[in-house]
């Protein structure tokens, strides 16, 4: 009997022994509960590439394509008709408010001149004898003042007949340069016929049309730099913004004055506009940095101080060759740069700095 109980004692230990080894073997290759988290807190499942970013005010730049174009243009027309006797400027002139540009035949207006001034003489003479005879008593003072409505309306007609007379010479109304000269001398022309197109070359302006989104932040007086295509690049500023949109292209016409004293930038030429938006709150990234959500939204993850990773939604505020501005990345984010699009939001890495990862 004592033989069976050694033999039963000893099966039941070795059996407990048995399964005892089988728990504990399961246990280390299954770790659960806290064992496991402290297991996924020491071993990163990912590395990532990172750069500490700075917010900072950054004055928004956007470049347009536009053209030229003069700041004033005049058709300057005769005002009388008349035979040109005298063109006095072609194509290429440069004159001056006032100058003449050509002079028509005359058509008696010298002579109506010298009639009204004949008049006037006559006026004066006739007052002047009629005032001695009202002083002496022998004429009404009440004819005075109709004495001297007479002098005054010879005075208008003089005058009239030199304005009429002056229409012989046709001027410029502004300082530029004469573009076209559609008349030849011994050319009969009606009154309001063209005689010269007169363009103003200084300044000059750049015109531009801006987006809607883009509008916000410019203002008249703001700086802009002006290259035209000719590879002439001038200082401007913004002297203009349009209060209404096209209604084909829903944009907003800008207006940059430039200065063009020697007239070195021609009308109509195309030219590159950089206008300078007013600072906003921006980070630079590398343009590597930028990446999508799941559900398309365009933005950066970064690694926080537990490493776990973030997605940020963020706006363009300026695009570049190789940077980027953006608005939207909190101050002093750990940006992920390489291996972004590996990770997910929640997710925990080795936030690993970007020069770091390279010389590795």
């Amino acid at each position: 009997m004592k033989a069976n109980y050694v033999i039963a004692a000893v099966v039941v230990v070795g059996a407990a022994v048995w399964i005892g080894s089988g728990v504990l073997s399961r246990e280390a290759e299954h770790p659960t509960g806290k064992q496991a988290q402290a297991d996924e807190k020491v071993v990163p499942r990912f590395r990532a590439a990172v750069v500490k970013t700075r917010q900072e005010m950054h004055a928004r730049q956007i470049v347009l394509s536009g053209r030229t174009e003069a700041d004033r243009r005049v058709t300057v027309t005769a005002r009388a008709n008349g035979m040109i006797i005298d063109l006095k400027v072609r194509r290429g002139s440069i004159v001056k408010t006032g100058d003449v540009l050509a002079v028509l035949s005359d058509e008696a207006r010298e002579a109506m001149v010298a009639q009204a001034k004949a008049r006037l003489e006559q006026r004066k003479a006739e007052l002047k004898a009629r005032l001695t005879l009202i002083e002496q008593g022998n004429l009404a003072s009440l004819q005075k003042p109709s004495l001297e409505a007479e002098l005054r309306a010879a005075e208008a007609s003089l005058a009239q007949a030199e304005a009429e007379f002056d229409k012989n010479k046709v001027r410029a109304p502004i300082d530029g340069i004469v573009n076209s000269v559609p008349v030849e001398r011994g050319q009969a022309l009606q009154n309001g016929a063209s005689v010269a197109d007169v363009i103003a070359l200084d300044p000059m302006l750049a015109v531009v049309e801006v987006a809607e989104r883009q509008l916000s932040g410019l203002k008249v007086g703001d700086k802009a730099t002006v290259r035209v295509i000719t590879g002439k690049e001038v200082q401007g500023r913004v002297r203009f913004i349009s209060a209404a949109a096209s209604p084909q292209t829903r944009t907003y016409r800008v207006d940059v004055e430039i200065g063009n004293a020697d007239h070195a930038i021609p009308d109509g030429v195309t030219c590159e506009v950089t206008l300078a938006l007013a600072p906003t709150p921006a980070t630079q990234v590398p343009r590597s940095a930028l990446t999508f959500s799941a559900d398309g939204r365009l933005g950066v993850r970064s690694v926080g101080p537990d490493g776990k990773v973030a997605f940020h939604d963020v706006l363009i505020a300026q695009d570049g060759p190789s940077e980027v501005w953006l608005s939207g990345v909190p101050d002093g984010a750990r940006v992920i740069v390489q291996g972004q699009d590996f990770v997910k939001e929640g997710e925990v890495v080795e936030a690993v700095p970007a020069e770091t990862l390279v010389k590795s």
